[in-house]
């Protein structure tokens, strides 16, 4: 063998750099997919088409007790090589109850989301088609649930295969995309730097909707799942006390992954909408405005990012049922059972279910991801006591740091989840 096909054997491309850093990424990646979905999408171009950067300092904070979150759970797996749920489940007082509630509301709140972003995503696409093709007619509710059926096929699908590290490499491809095209999307319309810096100032819009969208944004950044699964994926990938600091690096990441792509999708509504005084409230509405600036690379771009996130989400929010269930009842990842498929295929067709009544998605995304932020005090509260004892976590036990941090995330939960029943209150 020459020397040159050696180094070059030895040295791998730029691309595959890119590919073995984002699969270091691990566990992350599933975290990055529960967050960052349409969901995401939906309230933070919402969110800074009508209020500008305003709620970037809720954001910061999410992602920063987010962090927090995703360290301490990671901690706990590899030390103890135990599971959220059934550590819940064994460890804790009343332990069953709290378990059982945490599973449950977390499967609720995630299949309430699944049929918003599959709605999401259908519609996005159609809508771009519609873009290019302007004989189509302006609605048609048949080809939507077409592409509804197929995205959720395609899906499943990939679901049989079986393999943690299968399902990593799915998402890899699709957070790459998202975050590229997001990332490029809120440069062609970037907003004036005093809009960004003002949003670290904490403030509440003073209008109908508002408590509703802090609410949602908190439940799409802290997302229970995101922590809850965690140490299960870290089972799946062999992780160990030999890894603390790549759970730790995986956690850091993952939580500034969240941060740029999310603050991206504002910072671009911002640019493209809040200026002009318009607001998001179709799918496509953002592109409209960004293409005379970009012209139709943007709609092609944004959709894009888009779809990706969508699909990023399918593929998780999928799997968490089964998962959650297995956790609780012998703390081991179950992907190859018929109960996880089974499972899997239930939840395909509670997503279809916001295509099928050709419902509004946006208005049931963000509905659905207020949801999501009442079982947070009970992942948040349960994490706390397992990193405290010394029983099980010996001398990596939480410092005052991490348990000054947590508590503040427990405080900030509680408050979010009052505000997000102040804000379906005013709904009804």
């Amino acid at each position: 063998m020459s020397v040159e096909k050696a180094q070059s054997e030895a040295s791998p491309s730029f691309l595959q750099r890119i590919w073995l850093a984002m699969l270091s990424i691990g566990p992350g990646l599933f975290c990055i997919g529960y967050t960052i979905g349409t969901g995401s999408v939906t309230s933070m171009a919402k969110a800074g088409s009508q209020f500008g950067m305003q709620l970037l300092w809720v954001l910061m904070l999410s992602c920063l007790f987010s962090w927090l979150l995703m360290e301490a759970y990671g901690r706990y797996a590899v030390v103890t090589g135990l599971t959220s749920i059934h550590s819940f489940k064994t460890r804790l007082k009343a332990g069953k109850f709290i378990a059982i509630l945490v599973v449950v509301g977390i499967i609720v709140a995630q299949w309430n989301s699944l049929s918003g972003i599959l709605g999401l995503s259908a519609n996005a696409i159609y809508e771009t088609l519609l873009l290019f093709n302007p004989d189509l007619p302006a609605e048609n509710y048949w080809m939507v649930l077409g592409i509804a059926i197929t995205l959720i096929l395609i899906m499943y699908s990939l679901l049989w295969v079986g393999q943690y590290s299968f399902f990593e490499k799915v998402l890899i491809i699709f957070v790459t995309l998202m975050g590229i095209s997001f990332l490029i999307s809120m440069f062609v319309v970037l907003p004036k730097p005093g809009e960004i810096l003002s949003g670290v100032v904490p403030s509440v819009p003073d209008v109908a909707g508002g408590k509703l969208l802090v609410a949602a944004f908190v439940g799409t950044t802290m997302a229970a799942p995101t922590f809850v699964v965690r140490p299960l994926l870290m089972k799946g990938k062999g992780w160990n006390q030999d890894n603390l600091k790549d759970q730790s690096r995986d956690a850091l990441t993952s939580a500034i992954l969240m941060f740029a792509i999310n603050l991206a999708i504002m910072a671009a509504a911002t640019g493209a909408l809040f200026y002009e005084g318009k607001t998001i409230e179709k799918v496509m509405d953002m592109v409209y405005t960004l293409e005379p600036i970009a012209g139709r690379f943007a709609v092609v771009l944004f959709m894009v990012g888009a779809v990706s996130a969508g699909l990023s989400s399918i593929f998780p929010i999928l799997m968490v049922a089964p998962l959650l269930i297995a956790d609780y009842q012998n703390g081991e990842l179950d992907t190859n059972s018929s109960r996880f498929k089974i499972l899997t295929g239930i939840a395909c067709v509670v997503g279809l279910s916001v295509p099928i009544l050709g419902a509004n998605p946006i208005a049931a995304q963000i509905a659905t991801q207020v949801a999501a932020v009442f079982v947070l005090p009970l992942v948040i509260g349960g994490i706390m006591y397992l990193v405290n004892s010394k029983e099980l976590m010996g001398k990596h036990t939480a410092g005052l740091g991490m348990n000054i941090g947590l508590a503040a995330a427990l405080v900030f939960a509680c408050i979010i989840s009052y505000t997000g029943v102040i804000a379906l209150l005013e709904l009804i």
